[in-house]
């Protein structure tokens, strides 16, 4: 457990500030259309305002799964949180065309590594993947009102990237969780991009699928960052893609493999999202 104790908490390689895109990309191709003064009023008076009630509304009424434990627990809590993203998806106006979701076989539990480009990024996800998963979260989020309730309840993983150790019991729940069925979906990059980049990942992302011996789906979601970048609320409706590529073995790796395996899902990811 030192291993990803040491990987985690090691930021110096998600500096964003000096992190360039790859040479050979670009940029991907998303339709663009301009924003005025109604777009922003339509978000602010309807769009947010929409979002904070299912919030309210979702929160309160997940306080039910309180009657139940374990799995079961988990899977109100789920379907929950679900029914929530598809209102905010619904309400945004922001249809997603998924491809390469037909080629995993979601039976298997996968670990699921999603370029993290914008706070929506999570609905596009619960509205878009058919089956049960946990998120590995940053433990930041705790502090938000109903949703870090949500998160504990809900058997979510939380990763405190300034101290890793209060993580590992959370760690060893994952993976046990992983080798028992459960998918994982985690943001590699540790944080939303603020230029709409991929970026460095954290060094021990994948820890997870090595020690649970499972294969890793790189996922591209293509237009988040344009839809609500960081530092706004002006949601901008438009057209969005969830790319799904090929899995990747972690078969026979052990960590001091993370740094290779690393490298090419981001290569992957990159290919999915740039092309």
């Amino acid at each position: 457990m030192q291993d990803v104790n040491s990987s985690i908490g090691e930021e110096t390689r998600n500096e964003w500030s000096d992190a360039k895109p790859h040479p050979a990309v670009r940029r991907a191709s998303v339709p663009e259309k301009k924003h005025g003064w109604l777009s922003r009023l339509r978000s602010y008076f309807v769009f947010d305002p929409l979002i904070w009630a299912y919030t309210v509304f979702f929160g309160f009424t997940s306080l039910t799964s309180y009657f139940f434990r374990g799995r079961k627990r988990e899977r109100i809590l789920h379907a929950f949180a679900t029914s929530w993203c598809k209102c905010i998806m619904t309400t945004i106006a922001s249809p997603v065309k998924v491809t390469g979701l037909d080629q995993i076989d979601t039976s298997k539990p996968h670990v699921y590594a999603a370029n993290h480009g914008s706070a929506l990024d999570i609905p596009v996800l619960y509205a878009n993947l058919p089956f049960q998963f946990r998120i590995v979260f940053k433990s930041e989020l705790l502090s938000y009102p109903l949703v870090g309730g949500h998160l504990k309840r809900s058997g979510q993983v939380c990763i405190d990237q300034q101290n890793p150790t209060r993580s590992v019991a959370d760690i060893r729940s994952a993976v046990k969780s992983l080798k028992a069925g459960m998918p994982l979906v985690i943001f590699p990059e540790g944080g939303r991009t603020p230029d709409g980049e991929i970026k460095p990942f954290l060094p021990g992302a994948f820890f997870f699928a090595i020690r649970a011996q499972v294969d890793i789906v790189p996922i591209a979601l293509i237009g988040t960052f344009e839809l609500l970048p960081m530092n706004t609320y002006h949601i901008k409706s438009r057209p969005l893609e969830m790319r799904v590529g090929k899995p990747i073995s972690t078969a026979h790796l052990k960590p001091h493999d993370l740094e290779s395996l690393s490298a090419k899902v981001k290569a992957a990811m990159e290919e999915l999202y740039y092309s």
